[in-house]
């Protein structure tokens, strides 16, 4: 990545936060400091403490420091306890996504440069007072001319440059992470994910899809309300919706006042997300109560669809065949769905995860569904995903986020709540639906069509394959893991032997030379090159013996 002084001023704040919390040496050991052109020994400082803070609290505040970009990357780190100890888990499920909101100034312009007309010509009024501000956008309330009310949504002024900057720097740091650490193995791909996660988040066109689209899912459910999209006012930084008026769900005094059953209202509830994940494959996956509203007639109103998960209807029969077999303490059966699921290796050690997994359904075996808590089972579970290296598709892990975030909203609603009970129909329904031949018979007609073509080409292909044998045309490609940055690493060491045994002929000789020339003053042009030489070899093995030092006393 070029470094222009934008991205080295941007680094070297990036540098000074993460050595305050401790982080100096992991910078070093990735080659920051040589980059950055700052003093090695800055990068092994470590700022005290006042008081006693763990390291994962130092990764949570350092990314608070940060900004949106590493703010955005931890809330995305705390649903994945494949990647990240428990201890970080907890942390970052901490993370706050709270700024002060931006002048009204910079966002008028933005909204009438977006949108292409003067503010007055575009709302009859508008609140320059934001209802809410994130780092990435806020939302003021506004009345359109025919008196529609509505809430604009607006990206914040240079958020999407600031954010392409530190994922330049993200994936500058990720390819240095893993060709000079043991850590970085999988960074790349997870810094990859994340930045098609949060250029979608930045697309409001996309978000307005997202909600048209759950609008129809739910087009026949007279218990949820999708806010309007205003189209014509909206761009992929400005959003303008209807703006409703209700109940935050959390907000149990007022719902008590308005005489609404709390039941009935947490049960919308998980009907919502138990419809998303088993009929539709297409889920709301931040429903925080802030999303969440009561409008009259105990509707359940949803809002902001910038994050949203997917599953096919493989994933969904996948997740339902985990939960029976849970249900019903097949141990090897599920090690065998995970395995078939990708999510554990071929080669893992069974014995150790069945072990772990069987006590875990010891401890949740008998208690009844209504005592069940998900968040409790989640925190139980990290353990087992992180030792056993497990890996979850992404979408998964925003499905159990979104679980514990539905449980927290319905058990504030009824302490009393199961959502298990109200799953247990749908999971069957579900299952009933998955032997129709509706479900199974694309999948069934499209294996069909490949292994006809298997067949048609079996014949052909083997009496090329044969061929192939006897002219002794086939060859054996071996690729052995890990040997490429093996040789990269024996060249670097042969590099640095050559060059030293050189810098020691060539100050041996210079050495001896010395002695032969006239070194009255003023010297003659050849006593200038002999000693120049000598003082700059010696510069150049003073260097190399640094770096050597630097880099832990290896070649």
């Amino acid at each position: 990545m070029p470094l222009t002084t934008r991205h080295l001023n941007r680094y070297r704040q990036i540098a000074e936060v993460l050595i305050s919390h401790g982080f100096g040496a992991l910078l070093s050991q990735v080659g920051l400091d040589r980059h950055l052109g700052l003093p090695w020994w800055l990068f092994r400082r470590d700022e005290p403490d006042e008081v006693e803070t763990t390291p994962a609290q130092h990764v949570r505040l350092a990314l608070e420091e940060l900004g949106p970009t590493f703010v955005k990357l931890g809330q995305i780190l705390s649903t994945r306890p494949d990647l990240l100890p428990p201890a970080y888990i907890n942390e970052l499920i901490r993370l706050q996504d709270q700024v002060p909101a931006a002048p009204w100034e910079p966002i008028k312009d933005r909204i009438e440069q977006e949108l292409g007309k003067p503010i007055n010509a575009l709302f009859k009024w508008i609140d320059p007072v934001p209802m809410a501000a994130a780092s990435l956008a806020q939302v003021h309330a506004a009345t359109l001319f025919d008196g529609r009310e509505v809430v604009v949504k607006v990206q914040r002024p240079n958020i999407k440059r600031n954010i392409n900057l530190d994922l330049d720097i993200m994936y500058d740091l990720t390819r240095l992470a893993e060709e000079r650490t043991t850590f970085g193995h999988d960074l790349l791909e997870i810094v990859e994910d994340f930045a098609i996660f949060l250029k979608a988040e930045l697309d409001y066109r996309r978000e307005g899809r997202n909600a048209d689209r759950f609008r129809a899912n739910f087009a026949n459910e007279p218990h949820l309300y999708v806010p309007q999209v205003y189209w014509d006012y909206t761009t992929d930084r400005v959003l303008v919706q209807e703006r409703l008026m209700g109940i935050k769900i959390d907000d149990i005094a007022a719902i008590d006042a308005a005489g609404y059953s709390r039941d009935r209202l947490a049960s919308h509830c998980a009907r919502l997300i138990i419809k998303e994940v088993l009929e539709d494959g297409y889920f709301h996956a931040d429903p925080h109560p802030g999303n969440i509203m009561v409008l009259p007639g105990e509707v359940i109103g949803l809002v902001d669809f910038g994050t949203v998960g997917y599953l096919d209807s493989t994933d969904q029969l996948k997740l339902v065949r985990l939960y029976i077999m849970a249900v019903e303490m097949d141990v090897d059966g599920l090690v065998d769905q995970l395995i078939r699921m990708g999510v554990a290796g071929a080669t893992l050690d069974r014995a150790p995860l069945q072990r772990d997994i069987r006590r875990l359904l010891i401890k949740y075996n008998g208690v009844p569904l209504k005592n069940l808590r998900v968040q409790e089972v989640l925190d139980d579970l990290r353990p087992i995903v992180y030792t056993y290296h497990l890996r979850l598709p992404n979408d998964l892990w925003l499905l159990f986020k979104t679980f514990v975030m539905m449980e927290g909203v319905g058990k504030k609603l009824a302490p009393d709540f199961d959502i298990f009970a109200v799953s247990r129909p749908y999971v069957k329904q579900f299952m009933r639906r998955m032997w129709l031949p509706t479900e199974w018979g694309p999948d069934a007609l499209r294996n069909l069509t490949v292994w006809s073509d298997l067949f048609t080409d079996f014949p052909r292909q083997t009496n090329r394959i044969l061929t192939q044998v006897e002219r002794g045309e086939v060859s054996l490609n071996l690729h052995i893991a890990e040997i490429d940055k093996t040789v990269h690493r024996l060249d670097d060491i042969a590099n640095r032997v050559i060059l030293s045994v050189l810098l020691a002929a060539l100050i041996v000789a210079l050495a001896l030379l010395i002695p032969t020339v006239n070194l009255s003053w003023p010297w003659a042009l050849l006593t200038w090159i002999i000693i120049t030489s000598f003082v700059v070899m010696c510069f150049l093995a003073l260097w190399l013996i640094i770096s050597i030092i630097r880099s832990g006393g290896r070649l």
